[in-house]
């Protein structure tokens, strides 16, 4: 990731973002919550990156250098919180589910000002942090490979995620053994190579979705073999079908 900027405080506010708008690596003092109350948002670190639709938001903890990417007509909402104001104890970013009351506290809480001291947006805050304390965590990181055999499959797969080759096929092409490329998900990037595939292929979607693509489209572009089999492994992963996920 190229060279941070150094923002101390953490802004609270709304941006719109038109679809490709990226914002630079940059990192704060403060921890910030960012949350798409339409399109999709891609937070990437050196560690690799997060995509967050509509009901899922991502815990940015202080200090992470970080950068964002709007798929679709983004409305980002950013909160920042004090780096004492952790409610789940988070070292790294973690995308987190947004309920219906968690979603309504985001909106709120970043239409007023930020400079509003005032009692009820304190007692705004505290509620906030009480339902993100409630928050299930989400396993929808897709971390970034550091051994370069496997930054060379990782670089094939990203280029093309519906490329349905065995990691023997594409260990001929990067010079490696299945064997040895199998070592190095699980120890590099904590995950099998088909589970990685698959969160590549899921947050792939997720970005093909938000530019509005139909399901069938996404699924093919994507690597499934059917609409059917995507929208199966999508709902497990999110909670509704994509059919239902729209930008806003």
């Amino acid at each position: 990731m190229q060279e941070s900027r150094h923002q101390p405080t953490a802004p609270t506010r709304t941006r719109r973002l038109a679809p490709g708008t990226a914002i630079d690596a940059h990192r704060h003092d403060d921890h910030q919550i960012a949350y798409a109350g339409r399109g999709v948002v891609a937070v990437t670190t050196d560690a690799g990156s997060w995509v967050a639709p509509a009901n899922r938001a991502i815990w940015i903890p202080a200090g992470s250098v970080h950068a964002h990417q709007a798929h679709g007509e983004l409305r980002l909402h950013l909160i920042g919180l004090r780096a004492a104001d952790n409610p789940l104890g988070l070292d790294e970013p973690t995308v987190l589910s947004v309920s219906p009351l968690l979603r309504e506290l985001i909106l709120a809480y970043t239409r007023t000002p930020q400079d509003d001291d005032s009692p009820e947006r304190a007692r705004l805050r505290a509620v906030l942090l009480d339902q993100l304390r409630a928050s299930p965590q989400q396993p929808l990181h897709l971390p970034a490979p550091t051994v370069p055999h496997l930054k060379a499959v990782c670089e094939l797969l990203h280029a093309d995620p519906a490329d349905n080759r065995t990691l023997a096929a594409l260990g001929r092409e990067v010079g490696a053994s299945d064997r040895t490329l199998s070592r190095l998900f699980k120890t590099d990037l904590g995950m099998t190579f088909p589970q990685w595939r698959t969160q590549l292929r899921l947050s792939h979607a997720l970005v093909l979705l938000a530019e509005n693509t139909p399901v069938t489209a996404v699924a093919h572009q994507c690597g499934w073999s059917s609409a059917s089999a995507f929208i199966d492994v999508f709902h497990r992963a999110f909670g509704h079908t994509p059919g239902t996920h729209h930008p806003g």
